[in-house]
């Protein structure tokens, strides 16, 4: 049975987050994008926390239920501390199997910070205590760096990181068993550093709204199952866990190095020979996540490890409406073809992994069946993502002369190896 998990999301409680994030909006566009399981996000928060208590129902298998969409309960937390000489900002998801598992994290949690003042709660709690306080409440538990490569807050940030997994978690990195990517990185970049081989690497959306739900997915091979999940990722089990759905890392928004004030993107080369700082201003850059990949890569570009998880490019459906047809996403034309479409097929996920350009033409225009064909062919190009400001993405090559070349995606596993 394949299911696609979406793990890593926000409530309407969360900082800059929409306020349609209530489980009522997440169940709808669930269906409608074919996601068979949501993370809940900011189980932290007490006033989300009595909506989920009041409107999931629990199953057998460690997940929960609203109107026929799954949920697994989920949080991620932002974890501020001195280590190794250095401010740390690390983020990491927590996944947990039962609402009393996560009372009694939340009553550790709360010793560390103030739960109540964000969804994603800020904590004076180091990642490798995070992980031991967790697993002593419970060995069904499991903690995932989030979005590992980005800047500002995460395990390898280029500003607030560590240089290796270890040096962040310390004897505790035995529970660590899975990585997120995040948008601004895609698997044969993370293959470069090889202490990543003992993971498994996922992705999920870090949504802020439901139209951007399952942006970035995982793909698995069972049914929907807490624990079975835990076990794919904890063994490595590579005949279940079929792909991951990824974002063109170049369409994050920290791919590149850059300086968003200047409005300058830079290559890790243009950083280098400008010593570190903008080319245009002289003060220093944000160094992006493919810089941080070059620096840290014990590998050449290309190397594919034995046993990784296939992956697939995707680009949403709304933006190839939108571009198809000259307009922006969330307009009111686009949601009416998007919603359309997805009623015909059955989902988004339907549309953007199963159906044939030549069927979808049947019930929409031929440009937006052709974009679908050039999404799934990796023929786009992209000027990429830079300190905050994500990367602009062309199908049809219209416009934008500075536009750079993507990467060519892998739209099957068997083509991958």
């Amino acid at each position: 049975m394949r299911i696609i998990a979406d793990l890593h999301l926000h409530s309407r409680y969360s900082r800059a987050t929409s306020r349609d994030m209530d489980v009522e909006n997440m169940a709808r566009w669930a269906k409608i994008k074919g996601i068979t399981i949501l993370g809940t996000g900011d189980f932290t928060h007490p006033v989300w926390l009595r909506e989920l208590r009041a409107k999931l129902r629990p199953t057998d298998r460690g997940l929960y239920t609203h109107d026929g969409s799954h949920f697994m309960l989920t949080v991620e937390v932002s974890s501020i501390y001195q280590a190794g000489g250095r401010l740390r900002k690390i983020h990491n998801v927590i996944l947990a199997p039962s609402f009393e598992v996560v009372e009694r994290i939340n009553a550790v949690l709360g010793r560390f910070g103030n739960l109540m003042a964000d969804g994603r709660p800020t904590l004076t709690l180091p990642s490798d205590k995070l992980v031991e306080y967790v697993m002593e409440i419970s060995s069904d538990c499991m903690i995932v760096p989030a979005h590992a490569w980005t800047p500002w807050f995460s395990l390898y940030g280029s500003n607030s990181g560590f240089d290796a997994i270890e040096e962040c978690f310390g004897d505790q990195v035995k529970h660590i068993a899975a990585v997120e990517t995040g948008l601004s990185s895609d698997p044969p970049m993370n293959w470069r550093l090889s202490e990543l081989d003992r993971v498994m690497l996922v992705s999920n959306s870090d949504a802020h709204s439901p139209p951007k739900l399952g942006r970035e997915a995982n793909v698995f091979d069972c049914d929907p199952d807490y624990f079975e999940i835990l076990r794919v990722l904890r063994e490595k089990d590579t005949s279940r866990f079929l792909y991951t759905i990824e974002f063109f890392p170049e369409e994050g928004k920290y791919h590149f190095d850059g300086h968003r004030a200047c409005d300058r993107r830079q290559t890790p080369k243009d950083t280098a020979a400008a010593g570190g700082r903008c080319a245009v201003c002289g003060k220093p850059t944000t160094v992006g996540v493919l810089h941080r990949v070059e620096r840290l890569a014990d590998r050449e570009e290309g190397y594919v490890p034995e046993g990784a998880v296939p992956y697939r490019n995707l680009i949403p459906l709304e933006e190839i409406i939108a571009e198809a047809n000259g307009t922006q996403p969330g307009t009111t034309g686009v949601r009416e073809e998007y919603l359309k479409l997805c009623k015909i097929f059955g989902s988004e996920f339907s549309i953007l992994l199963d159906v044939p350009p030549d069927e979808l033409a049947r019930h929409t225009s031929p440009r937006i069946a052709d974009g679908l064909r050039r999404v799934r062919e990796g023929r786009v190009t992209i000027a990429p993502g830079y300190d905050g400001v994500f990367g602009e993405i062309s199908i049809f090559g219209d416009h934008e002369e500075d536009l750079r070349p993507a990467p060519v995606a892998r739209p099957a596993q068997t083509t991958l190896f």
